[in-house]
């Protein structure tokens, strides 16, 4: 008997060309290169040009996952964008993506979980293709997170980046005795009572404005590494696998303590986790398919790698998704 699994044909991803380094902001915030590195671990984060919008990271981010998996827009059915900062209330970002890319056909939607938007996304277009609804679909993590700073603020400044990352993901029938791949198992979970811990204090129905992050930074820490850890034993649960089956684990770029204490408390040794927080900073959504981009291109995620995405965002929401490459 066949299983139906959705499988990766190719991933991308863009950065912004204006890279800012801790030295520079610390010419107008007051902090430093030490401080920034010794608490979480970020060297430095791109930032979007002006009149550079969230659907033109995700677009040339979409081209390049096109490219390496050798497919066009035409053979997308299905485009679902994770984005906190779209770039306008609605349309959906996604729309846009699918205009700029030409297309006229298929469906397109946004998810918003913030930074755990990217794997609730691949959890959601898995189902979809799953379901039958898309053949392919082409699944983005796309932020200009910076817009949402208030630059005086050295506690949440210094944290983010803006960025893009695609995959694409298509609907693929494995006959039985056929080696597993594609998306295994996914976990998602959230918890709305924390809300207030990470958040943005504006919105259309509350202020009419887009507001700036707001983050109690010692309480999101103290939740991270637990809940991550839960998910991914949730995950690898429901797949028949251990942690030591994993090849790679590729967490949300948020703080490299939290990583370094995630892949401490799962067993993981340190050169299994991808890590390109110091490079990207928090790119919220578009951190976990950057991070992803880096290792494919660098030839360490290898066909038939098993490979464990994660992360954590406002709200809470927290989820996990395990694929054989």
């Amino acid at each position: 008997m066949s299983r139906v699994r959705s499988i990766v044909r190719g991933v991308g991803s863009y950065l912004p060309k204006n890279v800012v380094t801790n030295a520079e902001l610390a010419k107008t915030v007051d902090t430093s290169d030490e401080w920034i590195q010794q608490r979480v671990g970020i060297k430095e984060r791109h930032i979007a040009a002006e009149g550079e919008f969230t659907s033109d990271l995700a677009v040339a981010a979409a081209r390049a996952a096109l490219e390496n998996a050798g497919l066009t827009p035409d053979d997308i059915d299905l485009i679902v964008v994770a984005t906190t900062t779209p770039d306008y209330t609605f349309p959906a970002a996604a729309t846009l993506v699918q205009m700029k890319l030409g297309m006229h056909h298929g469906f397109a939607f946004d998810i918003q979980a913030v930074c755990s938007g990217f794997v609730y996304a691949v959890t959601t277009a898995d189902s979809h293709i799953k379901n039958g609804l898309a053949k392919r679909a082409l699944v983005i993590g796309a932020e200009t997170f910076t817009r949402l700073l208030d630059w005086t603020d050295r506690t949440t400044c210094v944290l983010f980046g803006d960025g893009a990352g695609a995959m694409i993901l298509e609907r693929a029938e494995l006959a039985e005795g056929e080696p597993e791949r594609g998306i295994i198992a996914s976990a998602l979970r959230s918890d709305g009572h924390h809300w207030d811990k990470l958040y943005v204090d504006g919105g259309p129905s509350s202020t009419g404005t887009a507001g700036h992050v707001h983050m109690q930074g010692p309480e999101v820490f103290r939740h991270a590494v637990g809940k991550i850890t839960d998910v991914v034993y949730a995950t690898l649960e429901q797949s028949g696998h251990t942690v030591a089956d994993l090849d790679w684990f590729v967490p949300h770029q948020a703080n490299k303590r939290i990583i370094d204490g995630a892949g401490a408390k799962l067993g993981l040794p340190p050169e299994k986790v991808v890590t390109t927080v110091d490079i990207h900073a928090n790119t919220s959504a578009a951190s976990v398919p950057l991070a992803l981009s880096v290792a494919v291109a660098d030839g360490r995620i290898k066909q038939g790698d098993l490979v464990m995405l994660e992360a954590m965002g406002g709200g809470f929401t927290w989820g996990a998704s395990l694929i054989r490459w």
